[in-house]
């Protein structure tokens, strides 16, 4: 009679890898594949998706649900209460997507209100000692430099690019494939598809480099430049500007632009930042 055997372990069933020196709370929930390193501190409402490793000295505390494949790397904390001097203690979370990299010291912190959250969406990467405050929502493939500080109900676009060493007030609206440069004071809402400079911010052109990386060329790049030169070097005020823009059959670049500052210049918002002079 031939020997039976136990079919071998994968990386896909591998059961949960957790250091003897870490602290998990048996109430948090860890999926297949899910390492945790020396010291990290995982609390009872925790949910960490397959294959997420958790490196030495991590916390990860609240009501926290982090998808698959993420990298959370040594010192990081994620989900504890919110900076808020409004927060009553309400059960808020922290969600997060898949495929991240939150890399050192960073900090994450939960939503203030009763049903409110702070979203992190996928494939995005969050530098060193970067914090992201309460009731903030990321898209997906963001770069975040070393440093950055982001304050409350703060939204950031797909795929926007934001240099290091600074500050993004409360409530600005970071629009998709933009990119600020670094020490940029951050105050107003950053268009999308724009480059942005300087103490206090200003914009100073498209992101050419960066659209055509991505493919976008031909007639919906020179639409888009157009769009935007009538509305940042015309001498039309921003609603005039978009009135006209919208009086042609617009691409979905320009479209989105449009819609972007259309919301911006709503009342309740913190308004798009102005174009730098002479530029």
């Amino acid at each position: 009679m031939s020997e039976q055997r136990s079919p071998a372990v994968t990386a896909e069933d591998r059961p949960p890898q957790i250091h003897p020196l870490a602290a998990v709370d048996p109430g948090a929930e860890l999926a297949n594949g899910v390492v945790i390193g020396p010291g990290a501190v995982v609390g009872p409402e925790v949910q960490i998706g397959a294959h997420t490793w958790v490196g030495p000295h991590a916390v990860l505390d609240g009501r926290l649900t982090i998808g698959a494949h993420n990298k959370i790397f040594p010192g990081a904390c994620i989900g504890l209460e919110p900076q808020d001097l409004k927060y009553k203690g309400a059960p808020t979370q922290v969600v997060i997507g898949d495929h991240n990299a939150i890399r050192e010291c960073v900090t994450i912190n939960r939503a203030t209100e009763e049903g409110e959250e702070t979203r992190i969406g996928n494939y995005n990467l969050l530098m060193a000692y970067c914090h992201l405050g309460h009731n903030c929502v990321l898209g997906n493939g963001i770069v975040m430099s070393n440093g950055i500080q982001v304050a409350g109900h703060v939204l950031i676009e797909d795929k926007a690019v934001i240099g290091g060493c600074l500050g993004i007030h409360q409530f600005v609206h970071i629009g998709g494939m933009a990119m600020v440069g670094g020490m940029t004071r951050v105050d107003r809402d950053v268009p999308p598809y724009c480059l942005v400079e300087g103490h206090p911010g200003r914009v100073r052109g498209l992101n050419r480099v960066g659209l055509r990386r991505r493919g976008f060329n031909g007639e919906e790049l020179k639409q888009l430049q157009e769009v935007w030169s009538l509305l940042y070097r015309s001498d039309h005020v921003i609603a005039e500007g978009l009135r006209l823009a919208r009086e042609q059959s617009l691409m979905p670049l320009a479209d989105h632009l449009c819609t972007f500052l259309e919301g911006s210049i709503s009342k309740g918002r913190r308004g798009p930042m102005p174009a730098a002079i002479g530029r």
